[in-house]
Order: structure tokens, then sequence, then C-alpha cells
């Protein structure tokens, strides 16, 4: 198996994929990695009955036409051992990958804020039912509230009406005026205009908010604050997405500086770090056409081709200006700090109470007491939680990143394993 590469890069959704073709074009040897068993990442999944987008299929082709790009499925990262290395774990064995240049392209994650009943069998992520649905989990005739912040609810609305399913209510916290700006300023990207005349958009009630989910064994119905006051909605799923937060435990690892919980990168999108590149959702939300301009200009600047880097900067621009907006338009309400109650689960892995965590000073203070965030997901949900609701620091990623095996722990304080 090959081991070294000039530019490894680290994702294969949208901004990962574009780095992958941009970089080759200099005839360099380019590898993706991904942690998935295949390529597209969490917006260009495919599933039983949704086929994998025409600009995705497009993608794949020039990946695949190029003879210098290799690809590696269900890659776990696990270190960063040595300078210019990462510690791989495939399904049967663990390499050490050399590298000349690092393209981070590690997308971002859900952000979850705790409320009664939400975890309840049945309540999940407006990401998270969409992933479910892609991968052939059966919706048909089920009663679905989507709630939460942001473009992606309409999105998982869309997606859950695809599949069969009774899209009873989408409910957006944002204000009913703060949505209104954010739809005045679309006619700048007619494109933006178009897909969100395709979904579900009569659904979507802004300064709506969930405050309680309610069953017995599972979901039976859910809780929602209105402008006319509280309501009460019988359903079968609830789907709640409170916006992205960016992945950057890996960058972390690799001193790379973060600012508001992203990457930092510069106009040709450098990290602080010599020869570590990012682009995507991992420095900062703004949509699937923002992440392929800002993969393909890392690809270019990684590879020595900064004028075909540069020739992408105003196209970049204007998606970041809409990047911009919405962000200033889906801010979070205070409220939804609010939403837990004393007994309600914060860390649904070691079972740790928001009561439990509210005592504490820091988020080390929290771990060390109640053991909040050393379960199987290693803090990605409750910690981020906890910066949100506590505005706590959180400390830096340390290895292994993931759960590991015995044999790759060795491989961190020796030698390489390749050159064994």
């Amino acid at each position: 198996m090959k081991t070294e590469y000039d530019i490894v890069i680290v994702g294969a959704g949208p901004a990962g994929l574009s780095a992958a073709i941009a970089a080759a074009e200099s005839g360099q040897s380019v590898v993706i990695l991904d942690n998935n068993p295949q390529a597209g990442g969490q917006i260009w999944r495919a599933g039983p009955i949704f086929p994998v987008p025409e600009i995705a299929q497009e993608k794949y082709r020039q990946i695949q036409a190029a003879p210098n790009i290799d690809l590696l499925y269900s890659a776990k990262i696990v270190a960063a051992p040595f300078a210019g290395q990462l510690l791989i774990e495939l399904a049967d064995t663990s390499i050490n990958l050399t590298y000349q240049c690092l393209i981070l392209c590690i997308g971002a994650r859900e952000l979850f804020l705790p409320f009664p009943g939400w975890t309840l069998p049945g309540v999940t992520g407006a990401g998270g039912l969409q992933a479910l649905i892609k991968a052939g989990t059966p919706v048909k005739a089920e009663r679905v509230v989507i709630a939460g912040s942001g473009p992606l609810l309409l999105a998982s609305a869309d997606t859950a009406q695809k599949a069969g399913a009774e899209v009873l209510y989408v409910a957006e916290q944002a204000s009913k005026g703060a949505v209104r700006r954010f739809a005045f300023q679309l006619w700048r990207w007619p494109a933006k205009i178009l897909q969100a005349l395709s979904m579900p958009y009569r659904l979507y009630q802004p300064d709506n908010y969930v405050i309680e989910a309610i069953g017995k064994d599972r979901l039976e119905r859910v809780r929602l604050q209105t402008p006319k006051g509280i309501v009460e909605i019988a359903c079968d799923r609830l789907a709640c997405g409170f916006g992205l937060v960016p992945n950057t435990q890996l960058a972390q690892l690799l001193g790379c500086q973060l600012k508001q919980n992203a990457i930092v990168v510069d106009e040709y999108q450098r990290s602080s770090v010599s020869q570590i590149f990012a682009a995507g959702e991992c420095t900062g939300f703004g949509g699937s056409e923002l992440s392929m301009v800002e993969g393909s200009i890392a690809g270019y600047t990684a590879t020595g081709q900064n004028q075909k880097a540069r020739q992408l900067f105003a196209q970049r621009q204007r998606y970041q200006t809409f990047a911009h907006l919405l962000g200033e338009s889906f801010k979070l309400r205070p409220e939804l700090k609010k939403l837990a109650r004393p007994d309600t689960i914060f860390c649904r892995c070691e079972d740790v109470s928001y009561a439990k965590v509210l005592e504490r000073e820091s988020w080390i203070d929290a771990k060390l007491h109640t053991r909040c965030g050393m379960g199987a997901c290693q803090g990605s949900t409750c910690a981020t939680a906890a910066a949100c609701l506590f505005d706590w620091q959180l400390p830096n990623a340390r290895p292994p990143l993931l759960p590991t095996r015995v044999k790759s722990l060795i491989a961190m304080s020796t030698t390489p394993l390749n050159q064994k």
C-alpha cells in the first residue's frame, strides 16, 4: 500500500473533492481520506431512493479520470505522531501516511442543545434525519416535526417528504423579521431562490422553537413555543438542528490557529501552520458552493498554481457574502440556552444531568467530577453544547482522536509503522 503522497486531503465532501481535482492538475500525487465508506460527505450522501446529485457525479468522474488521485475510504485519523505524517486506521491495518502538503476539508457537525426529552427514541438531528433516510430508514406515513435554525431545516423536510413522510411543521427559531430580511437579499443568488422554492417552504414557521419532546418509551408529541403561545403536536419523529459547528479537532492537534471555533485561513486557504491548508465548513459554514470554491483554491495553492487560485477569489467572495448573511440572519436566541431542566440529560454517553454540569466551573472541572465528555463520542456533542451554553473554553485535542487499536497507540511513540 502506498504511504507517501505529495498532497493528502482529509475529507471527501464538496471541498475535498474540489481540492483533489485542482491539485491533480499539477501532476503531483494526491490521496483523499474519508472515514465514511464512500465519497460525498454529508451533503452528497446517497441512498436507495436518493441518487447522487449531478454535480457530485461530475466530481466523481473527474476524480476517477485522474490517474494521480487515490482514495482511502473508512480511514480513521487517529493522531499526527510525526511532522508531515498522519496515523491512519483502516479496516485491517494501521499506517503512517506522509505528505508534503495537507488540506483539511473536515466539514462540520450539528449543534445539539439539550431540552427535556431530547434523548427519547425518535428525536434526531435535522441532518441526522437526512442521513438516516438516505441510508434506508423507512419513514413512509410517519408524522415528522422539524425544528431549529437555518436552511438545513427545509432541506431535511424536503428529504423526509420525498421519502413519504408527512411533515407537519418546520419551526424556525429566528424571528420573522430576520427571515424576511434574509429572503429579500436572495435576489443576489438566484440559484438559492430556486432551491428554496423547490422545498416545502409553506410549512416554515419563524419565531417558533422546541421546548420539550414528550413520550414514555419513545417520542409521542412535541411542545413548541410559538408567537401565539405553547402548542403541542402529536408526531412520530422530531428532527432538531441548531446550526453547524466546524470540526477542528485534527486542526487543533496540528497546531492550527482557530477563531470562533473555526480554522483560520488566509486568502489562499493557508492555515497558520506551514504546508497545511483548510477549506469548506471547517473554516466556517457557507454552503456547498463556497466549500467547492475554497477547496479548489486550496488545491491550486498547495501545488503552486497560485494564478489559478487567484482567478477564483471573486467567486469565493460572492459566496462568503452569502455565508455572512446566513450567520447574521440565524443567530440563536437566548431562550434556547435555558431549555434544559435540572434533570435533563446533558451527556448522553455517561448519563450526566444538566444540574451536575451546571455546578461545575469549567469543562475540565465537569469532566473530572462527572465524567461528562468521557464516553463513546468523546464529547463531540456535550462539549460543543457546553461551549455554547456556558461560554466555556474547551481544551485542545489530544491523541488519540478516536477510540483506537493498541497497535496504533504503540505507533504514536515509536518509529512509523510503515518503516518497521
